[in-house]
């Protein structure tokens, strides 16, 4: 089955016409200077390594971490509804 598709598929790409590319680029493009081609290891020798620190980066994420346990714990240790409404609730389930 697999070989039959891809005889397929390359029987039908055999049939394709291009389209004519000649005359599609201006003279004024052909007769741009383009910028010259260098080499990219001497770029890349130069270049200064850009990258975050690791001790701040563990000493702020650290810190994120302190400070969102602590909202949790907080979260956790108070009611998300008030007493009365919390009353009123349970009155109706019953």
């Amino acid at each position: 089955m697999r070989a039959a598709c891809i005889a397929l598929f390359l029987t039908l790409t055999a049939c394709t016409q291009f389209p004519t590319l000649d005359g599609t680029i201006s003279g004024e493009l052909t007769e741009t200077d383009y910028p010259p081609l260098v080499p990219l290891e001497p770029l890349l020798a130069s270049a200064v390594p850009v990258g975050a620190d690791p001790v701040q980066t563990t000493q702020t994420l650290e810190a994120r971490i302190s400070a969102l346990s602590a909202r949790a714990s907080a979260m956790g240790n108070r009611d998300v509804i008030e007493g009365s409404a919390q009353r009123r609730l349970r009155s109706h389930i019953r």
